[in-house]
């Protein structure tokens, strides 16, 4: 069995499993998980210092251009969060919701807080007037998820969900509600 096949079955069993553990293993995960964002978002500030990339907007079109995106992004991701922890599940793919949740913004798109993240990156990399973050980093951070999810995180919820997921992933796109698969 290859690693993600192994990395899949690890998820299913968990997710799958004792309370206790999912209750121990959800928040380590979702700690890694911000530390992942915390690290891109360093690592756009020090490429833009080394390459001394340029400004792309002056105070206070930063401030009042990007506080809305991030605001937007704040309040799709937490409203995905809530519908998630409505029917007693997690964002952590090791303690999901029990059922598959289709309501509210995932009506739209199988992914809002993932998406609404990305807003979020997008709009502090206007707020901090950061070229790398906005053209480098996001975009990176993007197809990370894209590639995770895909290899990963779907067939986990295909194997875990059955033929309901399937159903579902035909008819709502990943990310963009304006984009089809």
């Amino acid at each position: 069995m290859s690693l993600t096949g192994k990395w899949i079955d690890l998820i299913f069993k968990v997710a799958t499993g004792n309370w206790k553990v999912r209750l121990i293993i959800a928040p380590l995960v979702g700690i890694l998980y911000l530390g992942l964002v915390g690290l891109f978002i360093f690592l756009s500030f020090l490429v833009a210092q080394i390459l001394q990339l340029p400004k792309i907007f002056g105070y206070p079109w930063t401030l009042i251009i990007g506080s809305p995106v991030i605001i937007a992004g704040v309040i799709l991701m937490f409203l995905s969060v809530f519908h998630f922890l409505k029917v007693r599940g997690t964002p952590v793919p090791f303690s999901p919701p029990p059922k598959l949740v289709t309501d509210g913004p995932y009506k739209y798109a199988r992914n809002p807080m993932l998406t609404g993240i990305f807003i979020q990156l997008f709009g502090l990399g206007i707020l901090v007037n950061s070229l790398a973050l906005i053209l480098i980093f996001t975009p990176l951070f993007i197809l990370i998820n894209y590639w995770e999810l895909k290899r990963v995180e779907e067939p986990e919820l295909e194997k875990r969900l059955g033929q309901e997921y399937v159903d579902y992933k035909k008819r709502v796109p990943m990310f963009f509600p304006w984009r089809k698969n």
